[in-house]
């Protein structure tokens, strides 16, 4: 299969600005007329590491523009393994990871999104964000930590946030990891059946499994109300882990590929010198 038939069968599930979605009704697998699978796909990946590489080297030089990824999802979806699999080969100066856990005192004594715009990717650098300033609008809004006079009003915060970033030079490319319930249920059991990863177990999990229903509402509505022209969701089917990166890692090639960074040019003319 060439890398073209690839390209075009990997691809995320987006939708028109302005429209909703439901989630029980976007597969969260690839589809099953596939004519590739697991070993091709990861030759696949590994092929767009390299020239994702050259193209980050080539922004970095650049020192102009920024990409921002951002990775969500509910948990087990896989965005620690997304990382792992789609950034290899990334030189660690310009590539930067920043997990978003429970605010931290000094956090919640800012807005909600002052720790995020803190975090947001320098000029010539790529950001990600596992888990993200979203977190304000699902967790919040499920749990109910702020009234819904408050959440409620931070859909259109995060949209002046994101186009402040988009303005001052950062693709924003927002990926929302979407698995099953039932695949969900299998990973939290392999973490307690499987030794080496019992570590990844967390008893709160299960907890957060009840409220199943509760976080797909409340992704939906930040699918929908946060989906913009200039920063687009990318529901990104999930229940196979090595279809999630690929999908991942095409997408993410084809946002370099389109800024098209390029060295820039030496400051005079150094031709002919001889170094001593």
């Amino acid at each position: 299969m060439s890398k073209s038939e690839i390209s075009k069968t990997a691809t995320a599930f987006t939708f028109k600005p302005g429209t909703k979605v439901k989630l029980a009704d976007i597969p969260s697998g690839p589809d099953d007329s596939l004519k590739f699978g697991k070993k091709l796909a990861r030759k696949q990946i590994a092929a767009n590491a390299v020239e994702m590489a050259e193209l980050a080297k080539r922004l970095y030089a650049e020192n102009s523009r920024s990409v921002l990824l951002v990775l969500q999802g509910m948990d087990t979806a896989g965005k620690d393994g997304t990382i792992r699999w789609v950034m290899r080969g990334m030189n660690p100066t310009s590539c930067q990871v920043t997990s978003f856990k429970k605010p931290s005192e000094e956090e919640l004594d800012h807005d909600f999104l002052w720790r995020c715009h803190n975090a947001a990717p320098r000029r010539g650098n790529i950001g990600i964000f596992n888990r993200s300033h979203y977190e304000d609008v699902l967790i919040v809004r499920v749990h109910s930590l702020v009234p819904k006079s408050v959440w409620s009003k931070r859909y259109q915060l995060i949209n002046d946030f994101e186009t402040l970033l988009t303005e001052s030079g950062t693709r924003v490319v927002k990926c929302f990891l979407h698995i099953s319930k039932e695949t969900q249920r299998q990973r939290l059991q392999e973490r307690i059946d499987v030794q080496e990863k019992n570590w990844k177990f967390n008893p709160g999990d299960l907890s957060e499994r009840k409220l199943w229903p509760e976080y797909q509402e409340a992704y939906e509505a930040a699918l929908a109300k946060c989906n913009t022209e200039h920063s687009p969701w990318h529901i990104i089917p999930s229940d196979s882990k090595w279809y999630r990166n690929l999908v991942i890692s095409q997408l993410l090639k084809s946002v370099l590929q389109d800024l098209d960074p390029q060295y820039p040019d030496a400051e005079g003319d150094w031709s002919g010198m001889v170094v001593q």
